[in-house]
């Protein structure tokens, strides 16, 4: 009887061990998986961002995508109002190389202002992208001051804004 009372303990033992293994493995399918997801965004620091990110931003437009962390490099085509309802924020348009017009919407209550912008300057962005109609904007470009949402910043001439 104590043979057998061993047995089955041995045997669960061995089938929490089987589930664990099988769990495990599943784990890490899933972090693989998320690993390689990640590895199709563009991977930006505030030196670089991943080139041909136009088409990035042209197919999350195209397909309607809004909470994309998206970076590139866009001239300014027109310097808009600032918003001045809520948080601040300094607004301008970018003609991407594409030909793809992008509202930028930088707040400024959380990163500096860009100080003498102009038509035609160039403008490096990270941000999130949300869709709309007119082309989608780009906001969050801006460090988080709660740590939780992924930093973005601008950069105009070799300064880089946060």
């Amino acid at each position: 009887m104590q043979t057998r009372s061993s047995l089955r303990k041995l045997l669960a033992l061995a089938i929490f061990v089987l589930a664990l293994a099988l769990l495990n493995s599943l784990n890490k399918q899933q972090l693989l998986d998320a690993e390689s997801a990640r590895e199709q965004l563009p991977l930006v620091t505030t030196n670089e961002y991943v080139a041909g990110s136009d088409v990035l931003i042209v197919d999350a437009f195209n397909n309607g995508r809004s909470n994309v962390q998206l970076g590139g490099t866009g001239r300014v085509s027109r310097v808009l109002p600032d918003d001045s309802k809520g948080s601040r924020h300094q607004k301008f348009l970018l003609t991407l190389e594409s030909g793809h017009s992008l509202l930028i919407v930088h707040n400024i209550d959380l990163a500096s202002r860009i100080e003498g912008l102009r038509e035609g300057d160039e403008v490096e962005f990270y941000g999130e992208y949300e869709w709309n109609n007119k082309g989608g904007l780009l906001h969050w470009t801006h460090h988080d001051p709660k740590g939780v949402h992924p930093g973005g910043w601008l950069k105009h001439r070799g300064r880089v804004y946060q």
